[in-house]
């Protein structure tokens, strides 16, 4: 068990409630390490559309490999990488990516079942984790599961959720992420039913954090919502500069020094925490 990874798994076991920033990019990653995130997570829109890709599982596996490699490059905390549905419906092609991405220094990864069956999901738990355990990585493999986000079980969400917790759980995964669930009574009752820690994705409607891990939540995602209020910043800043107003770009910016300092100095230094130097080789 490498060192990053078994770090990464205790994250979500302590006392105090896992609350997990998604980057992008590199600088974004790096600029959330240094404000005291314990771990990165990414988020797959926002590194599809910083590349110029949809969401949707559109982002070419390559490009998103190569953007973990980058944000490993400059951060020290793990990283765990959300791979939407793992890039193809065979869940043997799945594992090879999955084995790709902890080949770039992944230590943890979201999968998500999406509108599918949820035995196939299954399948493809059972890729990822075949994948990692020949890796020699003891990947955390946090199922996403989009019942209440997409409203595939109307009626009847929350028992839905716990059935495919209980399922995905059977076939080797270590978390269950449940984005769209906002609800006290329906968060206390997965929480308390799965046997699996429970991640939520932040929400307008979404209890504050210090409420979270008292009704047993273990962990805490922005999903795109960094990404998107970057995206809106800029929009808004692009706007008024293009109508010819240069002032605002400046009220609220990060100033050029600090985030220069934040970088590391050597672009092309090696990939220092990847899973293989973790490996020692």
């Amino acid at each position: 068990m490498t060192a990053a990874a078994t770090t990464f798994r205790n994250l979500h076991t302590g006392a105090d409630l896992l609350v997990l920033p998604n980057a992008w990019d590199a600088g974004s990653a790096r600029l959330f390490e240094s404000l005291g995130a314990r771990a990165i997570a990414t988020t797959s829109a926002g590194v599809a559309w910083s590349h110029g890709h949809g969401d949707g599982d559109a982002l070419p596996v390559a490009i998103h490999i190569a953007a973990v490699r980058e944000i490993v490059r400059v951060i020290t905390v793990p990283l765990t990488v959300d791979i939407e549905g793992g890039y193809d419906h065979d869940p043997a092609r799945v594992g090879e990516n999955v084995r790709r991405f902890l080949d770039a220094g992944a230590v943890g990864i979201n999968l998500e079942d999406g509108s599918g069956s949820p035995e196939v999901f299954c399948r493809k738990i059972e890729a990822a984790r075949t994948a990692a355990t020949t890796a020699g990585v003891a990947l955390f493999i946090n199922a996403r599961t989009d019942v209440i986000l997409k409203a595939l079980a109307p009626g009847r969400e929350i028992a839905e959720v716990i059935a495919r917790a209980a399922l995905y759980a059977g076939v080797g995964c270590d978390g269950l992420f449940v984005p769209g669930l906002v609800d006290r009574d329906g968060i206390r009752e997965i929480a308390s039913a799965s046997p699996l820690p429970l991640n939520v994705m932040a929400r307008p409607a979404l209890p504050p954090a210090d409420e979270l891990r008292s009704l047993g939540v273990r962990r805490l995602s922005a999903g795109s919502a960094i990404a998107q209020a970057a995206l809106g910043v800029s929009q808004r800043l692009a706007e008024q500069f293009l109508r010819g107003n240069s002032t605002a770009l400046f009220a609220g910016a990060m100033p050029y020094g600090d985030i220069n300092a934040l970088m590391p100095a050597d672009a092309d230094q090696p990939a220092r925490f990847s899973n293989r130097n973790r490996h020692g080789q």
